[in-house]
């Protein structure tokens, strides 16, 4: 009962009029970065993160949010009409939206990607109310050792989640976990690998970090593209309107879509593509027009567009709770909480009751203003997709640094963010995640604080790291979440082999 009365508090929190103010710029904007190819709700919030940071805490936090559920519908629409999706996660959306599109179907398949949304966001939004007052009354029992092992999950998760190889995942964290060892110790007062810079004694800026892997590394690598593909947008034609046979094999996708994509975005190593990839997989099978499938399905839309929702309302689970991110966007979400002093967890629900649960309303509003936003506006995001690359990522350079430079004025903030800004180029040409970085820089001296506090408990006794039930469970789960990806891997190259091998003979 208590749930349902801080979630009506929070209603009232999210219908002020500022805050509505900043849902409907949230989820306008995360709608049009989500449209354009290449640019995702992480690289948006990460631009925002300067430009917030006078701005009111619990606004500014509703707009992130607006942007990561707009993000993960915008991609459907260039899924669909371009045949590119605009985040990773509606990858699976374009296999049988463009297909709808190229037959003259690609209004029905905006359709049924922004209801199918809006269902799943609106169920979800409900779990994640119900479910993190539990998980919260559990991690109130946690003490540092137990926080320290949950931390080297999130690390292990993260790190192997990311990209295409486990080593390139822990790499990129352990370039992060030593960037967040610059400034000052906080138990002994002396100064870390500051090299006697005095801007440097704080500590590195997350938002600094941020901008420049996200902002700054992304336009680099289009600048540094030789590809330059001229792109076509599929025309909608006829009505965007479903019909009556079109929501008949759409509701029983939503709901399974949500159903698998909640939970699964709420794991630590979850995330949306895990979800559409699970959802399209499970409509194949059950469809009853299975022959459909890779030439126009609307289950293979309906379904992945669910699951790509739900999760993003899964991926808040973690986040609030426990303050472990486990998407790019959740980490610099999590971000924006350090930049106005709040960390997530179980802590805050007590401190700042009123914020979070405003947060939590919020997404309801989101996306109700998602549904009414984007059926009459497609046409609008359309139009967006003309816009040539040069000037967009121009644009986007000047913004990130002139946001930098307001709410840091200072050369060596500047010279970092160019610095990092080569790191992100770098890291992405040789195809090594660039989550992992900025999860080491957040929660690294976190997990520090509380390895050294575990261990001045025990008089330095390192055991204490495996004295109870639940580090052994959180420590088994982290070696589980490293060696699997790794098995699964190695089978599929000597799959690859074996067939290479059958092809020559």
């Amino acid at each position: 009962m208590d749930t349902f009365v801080l979630l009506g508090q929070g209603i009232f929190t999210a219908l002020e009029p500022t805050n509505l103010m900043y849902a409907l710029i949230g989820v306008t904007l995360g709608t049009a970065v989500g449209v354009l190819p290449g640019i995702g709700p992480a690289l948006t919030v990460a631009l925002l993160l300067p430009v917030t940071y006078q701005l009111d805490p619990a606004g500014s936090l509703i707009m992130f949010a607006g942007i990561y559920y707009g993000g993960m519908y915008g991609g459907s629409t260039t899924s669909i009409l371009l045949n590119t999706p605009g985040e990773s996660a509606s990858i699976v959306t374009a296999l049988e939206g463009n297909k709808m599109a190229r037959a003259g179907r690609g209004g029905p398949a905006l359709a049924t990607a922004a209801i199918g949304s809006f269902v799943a966001g609106l169920i979800a939004t409900m779990g994640l109310a119900l479910i993190a007052p539990v998980i919260v009354r559990f991690a109130l029992s946690f003490g540092p050792a137990e926080y320290f092992a949950l931390m080297v999950l999130a690390f292990v998760t993260v790190s192997a989640a990311f990209g295409d190889s486990t080593l390139r995942g822990l790499t990129a964290l352990g370039i992060g976990l030593a960037l967040g060892l610059v400034g000052i110790d906080l138990q002994t007062g002396q100064a870390r690998l500051s090299f006697g810079v005095p801007d440097l004694y704080d500590g590195i800026e997350v938002t600094t970090l941020a901008v420049a892997l996200f902002a700054i590394g992304e336009t680099l690598t289009v600048a540094a593209s030789s590809q330059r593909l001229q792109e076509k947008v599929e025309a909608i034609r006829g009505s965007v309107w479903m019909t009556k046979a079109d929501w008949q094999r759409s509701w029983k996708p939503w709901l399974r879509g949500t159903a698998i994509g909640f939970p699964i975005g709420a794991m630590p190593a979850g995330g949306a593509e895990i979800g559409t990839f699970l959802s399209y997989a499970t409509e194949k099978q059950l469809s009853k027009h299975p022959e459909e499938f890779g030439h126009g399905a609307i289950e293979g839309v309906a379904g992945p567009e669910a699951a790509n929702n739900a999760s993003a309302a899964g991926t808040l689970v973690p986040l609030l709770t426990l303050g472990l991110p486990t998407t790019a966007t959740a980490a610099i979400m999590l971000a924006g909480f350090q930049q106005f002093g709040l960390q997530p967890g179980p802590l805050l629900f007590a401190t700042r009751p009123e914020l979070v649960w405003g947060l939590i309303a919020s997404l309801l509003v989101a996306n109700l203003m998602l549904l009414v936003l984007n059926l009459p506006l497609v046409g609008l995001w359309v139009r967006l997709l003309t816009i040539p690359r040069p000037w967009l990522y121009a644009g986007i350079l000047v913004f990130a640094t002139l946001g930098t430079i307001g709410a840091n004025p200072s050369p060596i903030e500047l010279g970092m963010l160019l610095g990092f800004g080569l790191l992100g180029y770098m890291l992405r040409r040789f195809g090594y995640p660039i989550a992992p970085v900025v999860v080491g820089l957040i929660l690294g001296p976190l997990a520090e604080q509380q390895l050294r506090r575990a261990l001045a408990i025990s008089q330095g006794d390192p055991t204490v790291l495996v004295s109870s039930p639940l580090t052994i469970i959180l420590l088994t789960l982290a070696l589980i979440a490293l060696v699997v990806p790794l098995i699964m891997r190695a089978r599929g190259r000597g799959q690859v082999l074996s067939q290479m091998a059958a092809d020559e003979d």
